[in-house]
Parts: C-alpha cells; sequence; structure tokens
C-alpha cells in the first residue's frame, strides 16, 4: 500500500527486488559500520519505482529479514517450528503458538541437554557451561522479555486492512494460482535441496552457490 494511493499495488512476487547495504566510515570513536535492509519494484505498467529501506543492526539481521519474508512467500511458512527445526527451539509436541522464543524455548532447550548428557553426546564440562552461561545471562528473564514484548505488541491497535487487499488476500481456487517461471522453480528446487543436505548453512552461501550453478548452465546454452 503506497503513501497516499487509495488501491493496494498488486504485482507478482518474482517482480520484487530486494538488497542489503553496508556502509563504512570512520569517526573519532574508530571505524563503524552501518547496516540496512531494502526492498522495491516498478509499478506494473508504470516507470513508477517503489522502495522501503532501513537500517538493521547487523548483517545477518539484515539478511533474515529478507530470508523471513521469502520463506513465508514462497514456502508459506508461518511458524519459527517450521524454519528452526533444526535447531530444536521448540518441542516436537509444541502448538505453533507462541512463534517466539518464550519461555518454552529454554524449557526444551534444558531437556535437550539433560538428554544429550544421559545418552553420552555431551560431556560434563558442556553439561556445567551451559547452566553457568545461563546463570551468567539471568537464566529465563530474557525468554520472560521476550514473552512480555510479544504482549505489548499484541495489545497495541492494529490499522484496519483495506478493503480491497482483504478482498485479494482471499484464498483462490487452484486454476486461478499464479505460475512461477520454470527458472524459479528450478532455482527454488535447488535452493531447498542444499538446505535440506546442510540446514545450518548460510542461506546467503546457499543462494550464491545455486546462482553460480545457474550462470554456468545459461553460459553453456548460450
Amino acid at each position: 500500500m503506497a503513501k497516499g494511493e487509495k488501491e493496494p499495488i498488486v504485482l507478482p512476487w518474482e517482480d520484487m527486488v530486494a538488497w542489503v547495504t553496508e556502509a563504512r566510515g570512520v569517526t573519532e570513536y574508530g571505524v563503524q559500520r552501518q547496516y540496512g535492509f531494502g526492498f522495491g519494484f516498478y509499478r506494473p505498467d508504470t516507470v513508477d519505482k517503489y522502495t522501503l529501506e532501513y537500517e538493521t543492526y547487523g548483517l545477518a539481521q539484515a539478511i533474515s529479514n529478507w530470508e523471513a519474508i521469502r520463506a513465508y512467500m514462497e514456502y508459506e511458512v508461518h511458524t519459527l517450528k517450521e524454519i528452526q527445526d533444526p535447531l530444536d527451539l521448540q518441542g516436537p509436541d509444541d502448538p505453533p503458538d507462541p512463534p517466539w522464543e518464550g519461555v518454552h524455548v529454554f524449557r526444551n532447550a534444558r531437556a535437550r541437554l539433560h538428554q544429550q548428557y544421559r545418552d553420552g553426546e555431551a560431556g560434563i564440562f558442556y553439561f556445567a557451561g551451559w547452566y553457568l552461561y545461563h546463570v551468567m545471562t539471568f537464566w529465563t528473564i530474557p525468554n520472560r522479555l521476550v514473552e512480555w514484548e510479544a504482549r505489548k505488541i499484541r495489545t497495541l491497535t492494529h490499522r484496519a486492512v483495506p478493503e480491497q487487499m482483504a478482498e485479494w488476500s482471499e484464498p483462490l481456487p487452484k486454476s486461478q494460482w499464479g505460475r512461477p517461471s520454470k527458472d524459479w522453480v528450478k532455482q527454488s528446487a535447488r535452493v531447498r535441496e542444499l538446505q535440506k543436505a546442510s540446514p545450518q548453512r548460510l542461506i546467503t552461501e546457499i543462494f550464491s552457490q545455486v546462482s553460480e550453478e545457474f550462470a554456468e548452465q545459461d553460459t553453456m546454452k548460450a
């Protein structure tokens, strides 16, 4: 919904462009780095360009912002359990809500630690170090702060969704779904394949590899 507009702008997902910015400067305090995340698009059938860019605390956060949007749009990911299951942030019997890292995440991590210790996968020093670290970081207080912030956000007054956007968001029969390009389907499948093979690998490394692979294929065809 562009500023000053009364109608929402609808465009194919593949037309969206995103970027991460990094700037370095010298001040009296030394070299400082600044990072930002932005995305934008050209309005369909026009040359009007729309962009949104904002500062982030680091490169990883900037990339994570885009990955959260991409995962939701491409895979319809809605919860932490779906995208962070390899990290065991939520237990197998936890409901999809709450999706934030509350006290339940801490309890699951502690239960996993005890299980690893019983199975011989974690030694006494790792076991003791885990407890020492969490005692030094105030035990469950960080998780409780997350829960407090989440409750506060949920109580805020939200703007009403424009009627046109609410109508557009209604489910469509599969026969009316937009069809991604063949290149997108192939590249997305390759990304999922690499993610499944190495869940802990940085998504940026996977994107780079897939981009290089398909660029080489295009060069060979040419």
